[in-house]
């Protein structure tokens, strides 16, 4: 997936985001926006400067939430309405019929298809840096 718009061109264009969730009311607009940030976070991790896969993707996702939600990532996520990684491959494809990500001839939903579980990822798999620690 790659961003066509950095995240604040994505602000200015509210319609499109609008349209989306008026469409589909399941996802809160935070998961759209974050699905932006985790895209750049995927870009850094995988040393790519366009395009990541959705698994990458969701590697993005992962890192971000850990980094930025710590313990209540889980929470956060699903009180956007997001409980799956199929749910991001969801938000990702409306991002890309809105025009807002592009997407290669490789690229499917079925990339984002239980790529994790949710409790793993973000609850077992969940430990507190040393670093945290020392501040």
């Amino acid at each position: 997936m790659r961003a066509e718009k950095t995240r604040a061109r994505i602000l200015r264009m509210p319609n499109r985001l609008e349209r989306i969730i008026e469409n589909d009311p399941k996802f809160g607009i935070e998961a759209y926006l974050f699905v932006f940030e985790a895209l750049a976070v995927a870009q850094k991790l995988f040393k790519h400067k366009r395009h990541v896969t959705g698994k990458e993707l969701l590697e993005g996702i992962k890192a971000l939430a850990h980094e930025r939600y710590g313990r209540i990532a889980k929470s956060v996520l699903n009180s956007w309405g997001v409980h799956t990684t199929d749910d991001f491959g969801t938000i990702v494809f409306h991002l890309v019929n809105a025009g807002l990500m592009s997407k290669t001839t490789k690229d499917r939903p079925e990339d984002f298809h239980a790529v994790y579980d949710f409790d793993q990822a973000f609850i077992r798999d969940y430990h507190i840096s040393d670093e945290s620690h020392n501040h």
